[in-house]
């Protein structure tokens, strides 16, 4: 539309003629809307509020003395508020790449005096602590031309041909090479202890894949032989087999041949036997029996005998006395002791006969009769009473 006006995105639309701007500013600002502007009473311009950049490269001499040339890049633009555009516009809108050249030489400037108050290692480490410092000194002038300083970054710090900056890093170069064969060495240790685990893994799998194919060349040998062998095996088992039934069926005739051994020949062998001992046990005890009777009888009947001839064998004892000198000293008493002895003669020599023949003795004498009778050839003397006989 005829006289409306709109400022870029990034531009200010600066207003002069007619009215004055905000602080009494010869133009009025204008961001972010249109305006209708009269073609001839009106004027109308516009300011970049677009990033800037100013790059600085300055030689700078250190608190030691060493001359450092410092590579340093600014980012920079127009405030967005209405004083720095104004501030910015009064400055820079007839010549708007001046902002840059401005923005350089302001900033040489600080650098130079902040770097002569640090050292050469103060600068080198501490970078940022440098560029803070430039930002800080540097805000209130860089506001006052209406420019806002968004960042400030060292890019390089050279000290020529002194060759301090790499004296002061020998030392980490070498803690650095130093940490680097180390690590070279650990990597090279690492690597020949992984080949040595892999020449380990690698014997070990040899090993077992020979182990494997061993036992499967063993089992299929074991199973070669079983097969060969199952053949003549089991003609062996059969065989086998027929044996063991031949062999208890032999036992069995031989058990039963046994059995009727026993029944035929034994157990008659054994009813005879038994027979035969039965027979004899009784024969013994009859023949036992009659010896017994026999006995008794016999010592009966010699007993009789030796009763009866007892007066015929007193009257012969008597007889050897017709022709003694018999000498009676004591009357009728002399004759009885007399009588009493050939009566007791005649009884011992019943008892002797008796034990000749095994009858058992009948009374207490013993051997030579029961009134002290030695046995001589008939010459008796009897000493306890008043008879003697010569």
């Amino acid at each position: 539309m005829f006289g409306y006006r709109v400022p870029a995105p990034d531009e200010a639309m600066l207003i002069s003629g007619g009215r004055r701007g905000l602080g009494g500013a010869p133009f009025r600002v204008v961001t972010g809307h249109g305006k209708f502007v009269l073609p001839i009473f009106r004027k109308t311009r516009f300011l970049t509020l677009s990033m800037c950049e100013s790059e600085v490269v300055e030689t700078c001499v250190t608190r030691q003395g060493i001359a450092l040339t410092v590579r340093a890049v600014i980012a920079f633009k127009v405030g967005n508020d209405t004083e720095s555009i104004v501030n910015a516009g009064q400055r820079f809108l007839s010549d708007q790449d001046q902002m840059s050249v401005l923005t350089g030489r302001i900033f040489a400037g600080h650098l130079r005096s902040i770097i002569g108050s640090m050292t050469v290692e103060e600068i080198v480490t501490e970078r940022q602590k440098l560029a803070t410092e430039v930002l800080d000194t540097s805000k209130s002038e860089m506001a006052k031309i209406g420019l806002h300083v968004d960042s400030l970054q060292i890019q390089s710090i050279d000290d020529g041909d002194t060759g301090y900056i790499d004296a002061m890093s020998a030392p980490h170069k070498a803690a650095i090479q130093r940490q680097a064969q180390i690590a070279q060495a650990q990597a090279t240790q690492a690597a020949a202890e992984a080949e040595q685990e892999a020449a380990r893994k690698q014997a070990e799998y040899a090993r077992q894949t020979a182990v494997v194919q061993a036992q499967y060349s063993a089992e299929v040998d074991r199973a070669q032989a079983q097969a060969a062998q199952a053949g003549p095996l089991a003609q062996a088992h059969a065989q086998q087999e027929v044996l063991d039934a031949q062999t208890e069926l032999a036992e069995r005739a031989a058990q039963l041949r046994q059995q009727q051994l026993v029944a035929e020949v034994v157990k008659p062998a054994e009813a005879d036997a038994e027979r035969i001992r039965v027979l004899a046990m009784a024969e013994a005890e009859r023949m036992k029996i009659q010896a017994e009777a026999a006995a008794s009888y016999d010592r009966v009947a010699l007993d009789r005998m030796l009763i009866d001839q007892l007066p015929q064998i007193v009257k012969e004892a008597a007889t050897g006395l017709s022709g003694a000198n018999v000498n009676v000293l004591n009357g009728a008493d002399g004759l009885g002791e007399i009588a009493a002895g050939l009566v007791g003669q005649g009884l011992t020599i019943l008892d002797s006969v008796r034990r000749n023949l095994g009858a058992p003795e009948d009374g207490p004498g013993g051997e030579g009769g029961t009134d002290g009778t030695d046995g001589t050839d008939g010459t008796q003397q009897r000493t306890n009473g008043r008879v003697e006989i010569e």
